[in-house]
C-alpha cells in the first residue's frame, strides 16, 4: 500500500489518541467523514493498524517490578528455539520478547508485582527451561522514555 500524506496524518492522531471518533479524525486530517473511514478501513485490511489498546498505568496496578533479561539456551539442543518459544507462551510476566543479536539469545522485557515475584519467576520457572545456559537481568530502575507505541511518523 503507497501511504501518502493524508494517511500519514491519520495514523499520527489514531497514535497519539486511539480513540478519536471517525468525525473528530476527519476534522483533524482535513477530509469528509465517509472519505476518512474508508482510508481507516483501507489502513487497517493492509495490515497498517494492527489493533487499538488501552495503555494501563502499571504502577497503580500494581506492577512495581520492570526488568529486562538475558537469556542463552544451549543451541546444540535439537529444537532449542521451538522448544524455548512453546515455553515462553506460558510465561504472563513476559511482556514482550526478542530474538537479538550478540552474546545472548534472547531479551525479554519482564513485568512483575515486586522484587520477590521476579525472583520465584527466574529461578522457579525461566531457570527450569530446558537447555536454559545463562541469564542475565537488568532491573529497571526508572524510565526516562517509552515510546514504544509511538513511531516517528513524518509524511512523505
Amino acid at each position: 500500500m503507497q501511504l501518502d500524506a493524508i494517511d500519514h496524518r491519520i495514523l499520527s492522531a489514531l497514535q497519539a489518541n486511539g480513540r478519536l471518533s471517525n468525525q473528530d479524525l476527519a476534522d483533524k486530517v482535513a477530509l469528509s467523514p465517509s472519505a476518512c473511514l474508508r482510508r481507516v478501513r483501507a489502513l487497517e485490511d493492509n495490515g497498517l493498524i494492527h489493533g487499538y489498546h488501552a495503555e494501563l498505568d502499571t504502577a497503580q496496578l500494581g506492577f512495581e517490578l520492570e526488568a529486562f533479561v538475558q537469556i542463552t539456551l544451549d543451541r546444540t539442543r535439537a529444537d532449542w528455539h521451538d522448544e524455548f518459544l512453546q515455553q515462553l507462551l506460558r510465561f504472563d510476566e513476559v511482556a514482550a520478547a526478542y530474538v537479538v543479536t550478540g552474546q545472548s539469545n534472547y531479551m525479554l522485557q519482564v513485568r512483575c508485582r515486586n522484587l520477590r515475584e521476579f525472583s520465584d519467576f527466574v529461578v522457579e520457572r525461566l531457570n527450569k527451561v530446558p537447555g536454559m545456559r545463562d541469564i542475565c537481568s537488568q532491573i529497571v530502575m526508572k524510565t526516562l522514555k517509552d515510546t514504544r507505541h509511538k513511531l516517528p511518523l513524518n509524511p512523505p
